[in-house]
């Protein structure tokens, strides 16, 4: 076996490898957030924190991981164009309710740009960090697609995504007692804006109708970001 071969072999088995222990962890996550209902336990949390200490624990760079595990990376593609499903399964309250929608969409979608930028300058971030900090409340295949388009990096878009969803789904509830939100309309639309996935599955928690409606949202969102990304790209430059 000349040396050639023995690289595509170990290159298959390290992807296979870190994909599989992906998936693994992520099902083990399911599992013990269905046992103990945490915010600390919730798998977008739970299955990084378990792979960066078997990472750490055998010495893989983030490098390596990525290299092996980019096949997940490329699903997102498939995911984003999965989400059309909840959009036409809520096609009537979309018809019934879109001028509310869209004006929602697109004035939350600024807030959340400018607080990002205003936050990043605050910081005295700028550069790749500072545009992988704008898409931070778009869920995480739109977010690291307008990332790309407007310059920042993907993968770092992914982390902040991560912390927003948790923050605004750890707040949101207790938000719902201080703001005048009476509605399911509105207050799915509060999660599905502020907290994308993490706010969809704890809208979910509280009312089966808050959860649709936060899912709609999160994707119309998501879709109108992917949109601007192009404009928004040649704002900054």
């Amino acid at each position: 076996m000349n040396q050639l071969s023995a690289n595509w072999i170990f290159a298959i088995a390290l992807a296979t490898f870190w994909c599989l222990a992906t998936i693994a962890l992520y099902q083990l996550a399911k599992a013990i957030h269905r046992r103990f209902a945490r915010a600390w336990t919730a798998p977008i949390v739970l299955t990084p924190a378990m792979l960066a200490t078997i990472a750490l624990a055998f010495h893989v760079s983030y490098r390596d991981y990525a290299s092996g595990a980019h096949w997940l990376v490329t699903l997102l593609g498939p995911a984003t164009v999965a989400f059309a499903i909840p959009i036409y399964q809520q096609r009537r309250l979309v018809a019934r309710h879109w001028p509310v929608l869209l004006v929602g969409a697109l004035v939350g979608s600024a807030a959340a740009i400018a607080s990002a930028w205003a936050l990043a300058s605050l910081m005295g971030l700028g550069g790749d960090v500072r545009l992988s900090l704008l898409p931070r409340s778009v869920s995480t295949p739109f977010a690291m697609t307008v990332s790309g388009d407007i310059g920042g990096a993907p993968n770092l878009t992914a982390v902040f995504v991560v912390f927003t969803g948790l923050f605004g789904a750890a707040i949101g509830e207790t938000l719902l007692w201080w703001l005048p939100l009476r509605s399911p309309l509105a207050r799915g639309a509060m999660f599905g804006m502020g907290a994308h996935a993490v706010g969809v599955a704890k809208a979910l928690e509280i009312d089966r109708d808050q959860g649709s409606i936060a899912g709609l949202v999160m994707v119309l969102v998501g879709v109108l970001n992917v949109l601007a990304a192009p404009l928004l790209a040649q704002v900054l430059r």
